[in-house]
């Protein structure tokens, strides 16, 4: 499903490329060649993402025992790279535009460019939306990077249209490049986003808050099973959790009540992350006393257990 997904942005990209550099050069618009560098750097992060999300997807191997997860990680990364260099580009264009005064921008062609414009936006919209819905159904960053490359494409393009109504309405030709600079705030607005999300995954960042919290409420549902439980350790690659903890049992228990144990944690946390990488280590309880109480039956004790946490 992630490959289908990504090898439609990688067409769409293609056909909208092709058809916005046709029309700028024809009427001679600055801003609607910048959206078309913007969706010619869209078109290569589409074919990293994909070329990505196939290499994620292979199982683990002798040279990589955890899998290939990162490799989403990185194309994020490169993927948001690409849109500050596109950015960069169209700010270069657009200012050369201003100090020349506007340009030969041809106004019987405006309607041209409109159409362009709104069927660009309508496209981007429906493949981005699918995008990120996939995105969201298997936590893939890769997906979710090109997701939100298409949606800025969806903004700008309707930031162009209005652009080029503007310029119909009041013959000012210099709105072309003054909307190309609108249009580059918003793809660097975009960059530096998706930037801190993959360079997160790449550093090993612990899972949201929300989440871990979500794990540590599962094992609390074990409460009468269990003595404590600590180190607890997040990360994700790609669209892959890993999660280890220490877990403390009774003394009393035997090798298979504990083996048992464990394996029902890791069914209930896998349940919640589909597909998540569980490692749990068993301790026996050091405390010297008669009968264990659960950590998670008063509050004080939860609260104990949050501080060593």
């Amino acid at each position: 499903m992630k490959q289908k997904t990504a090898r439609l942005s990688v067409i769409s990209n293609t056909l909208l490329v092709a058809m916005k550099l046709a029309v700028g050069c024809a009427i001679g618009s600055v801003s609607i060649i910048s959206e078309a560098i913007h969706s010619g750097i869209d078109l290569v992060a589409s074919g990293i993402a994909f070329l990505s999300v196939k290499k994620a997807s292979e199982p683990a191997d002798a040279c990589h025992r955890f899998g290939h997860g990162k490799f989403e990680d990185f194309s994020g990364f490169i993927e948001a790279i690409l849109i500050f260099v596109a950015a960069l580009m169209i700010i270069r264009e657009a200012a050369g535009t201003l100090i020349a005064g506007g340009g030969g921008l041809a106004m019987e062609a405006l309607g041209f460019g409109m159409a362009v414009m709104l069927l660009s936006a309508g496209v981007n919209w429906y493949v981005s939306s699918r995008l990120m819905r996939v995105a969201k159904e298997t936590g893939s960053i890769a997906l979710e990077s090109d997701a939100w490359h298409l949606r800025t494409d969806v903004y700008s393009s309707l930031a162009m249209f209005a652009g080029l109504v503007a310029i119909r309405l009041t013959g000012l030709v210099v709105l072309d490049a003054v909307f190309a600079l609108g249009v580059a705030v918003m793809i660097m607005k975009a960059a530096c986003d998706l930037t801190g999300r993959a360079f997160s995954d790449l550093t090993d960042h612990a899972l949201p808050l929300e989440e871990e919290e979500r794990i540590r409420r599962i094992i609390c549902d074990h409460s009468s099973d269990i003595v404590d439980f600590h180190a607890l350790r997040t990360r994700r690659a790609g669209s892959e959790r890993f999660i280890d903890l220490h877990l403390v049992v009774s003394q009393d228990d035997s090798l298979q009540m504990a083996f048992d144990l464990v394996k029902h944690i890791e069914a209930d946390i896998r349940c919640a992350f589909p597909g998540a990488n569980v490692t749990i280590r068993v301790e026996p309880c050091a405390r010297q006393c008669s009968a264990c109480s659960s950590f998670c039956q008063t509050g004080e004790q939860e609260a104990g257990r949050r501080h060593r946490i």
